[in-house]
């Protein structure tokens, strides 16, 4: 950590900007963590595409298939593989409380720069708010980096903008990835922006995220290095585009990768979207590797259909 706690909210005010990327997980075809080639993907994607901050551990990570042993590997792989070159949020989400906190900890050992945790899963709906409230208190009362909320359906309900408002208060809570329909991420944004990073995942919405909401940061999924290549950077083009104020050049650059985005998406089949992404990410030239149970691996047709699709969307690789 390169700040106190008690600077956490300015230290992420000044630095947690930009675009930042999910990180997927390369298995080996053993199904081991594919350490060289997790390193590779990170250089190319901190230093060949510009990403600015990376997401390690989560949804997109397969954390649900890590052990906790692992899950600290690829923290300490994460942090020693980005090095200068870009930041870290380690996801430490587990419905164990143990299991959070020594995630946590172990990222402040190894120089993660930040942490993020979702909600949990709520067995009783009763009190949800003050039993939210409790939880992420605890979580942030424990250790001295910044935390990020994180907040998406998976969990089962969505925390509210009131709710989330009242979670900024805390100390070294710095940011909220915000999994939720635009109403509601605007009025977080309305309520608690002087506090903490609002941000979403949704590539599609971020530009005018940018333009009406003053947003300065992207966290996060896998399009960042999905729809880009070290020869075509058109989301980093928009991006700097807008944040330069020139509104009609980001959407003009945005509106150009409309055929990719059709292709990523059109093609992905429901409940494959890890090993999709990861079959893209082969196509690119970066690491892709196998998914774990339960996901689902594509079958050799799914994978022509998508092949066919990314040499006709006119990302020049």
């Amino acid at each position: 950590m390169s700040y106190a706690r008690s600077d956490a909210k300015a230290y992420a005010r000044s630095n947690m900007k930009g675009i930042w990327a999910a990180a997927l997980m390369p298995f080996t075809e053993d199904l081991r963590l594919d350490e060289d080639g997790f390193r590779e993907n990170v250089r190319h994607w901190t230093q060949d595409l510009g990403i600015q901050g990376l997401f390690v551990s989560g949804k997109q990570g397969e954390f649900f298939s890590m052990s906790l042993d692992e899950r600290k590997r690829s923290i300490e792989l994460a942090a020693e593989a980005t090095g200068d070159q870009g930041q870290t949020i380690m996801s430490c989400s587990d419905q164990n409380m143990d299991v959070v906190l020594e995630l946590a900890r172990h990222t402040e050992e190894v120089g993660g720069d930040y942490i993020v945790v979702h909600a949990p899963a709520l067995h009783f709906f009763k009190e949800q708010e003050e039993t939210l409230l409790a939880y992420y208190e605890t979580v942030a009362s424990s250790v001295n980096i910044g935390v990020a909320l994180w907040s998406h359906p998976d969990s089962g309900y969505l925390m509210s903008p009131e709710l989330c408002n009242r979670l900024a208060d805390i100390e070294n809570v710095v940011a909220i990835k915000y999994s939720v329909p635009r109403p509601m991420y605007t009025e977080l944004t309305r309520l608690a922006s002087d506090r903490i990073q609002v941000s979403t995942a949704s590539e599609p919405e971020w530009l005018d995220n940018i333009l009406e909401l003053d947003w300065k940061l992207y966290l996060c999924s896998s399009p960042p290095f999905l729809l880009q290549t070290a020869n075509d950077r058109r989301m980093h083009d928009y991006t700097e585009a807008a944040f330069a104020g020139d509104a009609d050049r980001a959407r003009e650059i945005s509106a150009s990768l409309d055929p990719v985005r059709n292709a990523l998406m059109g093609t992905r089949p429901a409940e494959k979207p890890h090993a999709h992404q990861k079959y893209w990410q082969e196509l690119l030239g970066q690491v892709g590797g196998r998914v774990r149970a339960p996901m689902l691996e594509l079958t050799e047709e799914e994978k022509s259909v998508t092949r066919e699709a990314f040499e006709a969307c006119g990302l020049v690789v």
